[in-house]
């Protein structure tokens, strides 16, 4: 089912979410929409706290990004990377800080450079609550930075520079009123 994401504004946004267990209610239910949401938003990652839900659990698939030219020296790496992380915590970021042109399907029609460190460690629970410590780089490291920001109460916007925040600031409050034109479902504060 493809549920409304959330837009910026929406105080579930800026919530720190916090961890579930196990048997969380209808846990491989809910990856499934949040993965057929994200498709259907064409995006290549969805944080619980974007569907309403302050909880830690976000899905990334690169996969698409496999066919991008710009990425054919790791595109076997892409192919397959899809992945849910359930109570994720960054251990480590490491490597130099490296700008990428970032969006986000809760703040549509906003793209901006930000700043983040090229490789990550980081400790989750994958669909199956099986425990693992993995080290990402390159593109995946940013998509997975991006999400974890969102479980945090963080929005990319959050790392633009104070001049950069007032030139987007009157977009946000479009996006927060509903004046925005998207053609995915979306739920706005407003």
């Amino acid at each position: 089912m493809i549920l409304p994401i959330r837009a910026f504004g929406d105080s579930v946004l800026r919530k720190k979410a916090h961890e579930i267990e196990k048997d969380y209610p209808e846990l491989q239910n809910l990856i499934d929409n949040m993965f057929e949401t994200m498709y259907g938003a064409n995006g290549i990652g969805l944080a619980a706290p974007q569907i309403g839900l302050d909880i830690r659990l976000f899905v990334v698939d690169v996969s698409p990004l496999s066919d991008d030219e710009d990425y054919e020296d790791i595109a076997e790496e892409l192919k397959d990377f899809k992945k849910v992380f359930i109570n994720a915590k960054i251990l480590e970021e490491s490597g130099e800080e490296w700008k990428f042109n970032e969006g986000c399907l809760s703040i549509p029609e906003v793209r901006e450079d930000v700043k983040r460190k090229s490789t990550i460690k980081i400790e989750y629970y994958d669909e199956n609550f099986v425990k693992h410590t993995d080290t990402f780089s390159d593109i995946r490291a940013r998509v997975i930075q991006h999400e974890y920001d969102h479980i945090e109460g963080i929005l990319f916007t959050d790392h633009l520079s104070a001049l950069k925040k007032k030139i987007v600031k009157g977009k946000l409050q479009k996006i927060a009123n509903g004046d925005v034109n998207v053609s995915y479902k979306m739920r706005f504060p407003k």
